[in-house]
């Protein structure tokens, strides 16, 4: 079995009380809601990592404002072909950022196609990522541990 570790880092970015979020399609195409951030590059800091993925996905520069956390998940997929099952790793670093500049724009060519503000009443009701009730719980309760247990979809 082949062993996969992605390291990412996201920001929960609340303002007047609307969250921001992107769309990005979900394995089946079916659009899901995912909090902005995304994949390391080798060498990149996390912080970098986070101002960087957020502009990209959605246009705006971002203050750093605090680390809430980190969380892990694993899962095994099952791939057809020679390459056989993959044991896939993430860890994801959730910061809470602030919007300084740019304006809200959609991602072209890139993994998400839609960024948008979100009513934090109406989260519950949207179709997205395990990911975005894990960041929005440490948004809330800010841990000291910075980790917050969230059942595994």
């Amino acid at each position: 079995m082949r062993h996969k570790l992605r390291v990412a880092a996201y920001a929960v970015c609340v303002r007047d009380g609307r969250i921001l979020l992107a769309r990005s399609p979900a394995p089946d195409g079916t659009p899901e809601w995912v909090l902005p951030g995304g994949g390391m590059e080798h060498g990149e800091d996390p912080h970098d990592t986070v101002v960087r993925e957020l502009e990209e996905e959605t246009g705006y520069r971002v203050e750093v404002t605090g680390l809430l956390g980190v969380d892990s998940s694993r899962h095994v997929f099952r791939r057809a072909g020679l390459r056989g099952p993959e044991d896939h790793h993430g860890v994801r670093i959730v910061y809470e950022g602030r919007v300084v500049g740019g304006e809200l724009r959609h991602e072209v060519g890139g993994s998400t196609d839609m960024a948008a503000w979100h009513d934090l009443d109406a989260v519950a009701g949207l179709t997205r990522v395990r990911l975005v009730d894990v960041a929005l719980r440490l948004w809330r309760e800010r841990p000291v541990t910075g980790r917050v247990s969230e059942p595994e979809a």
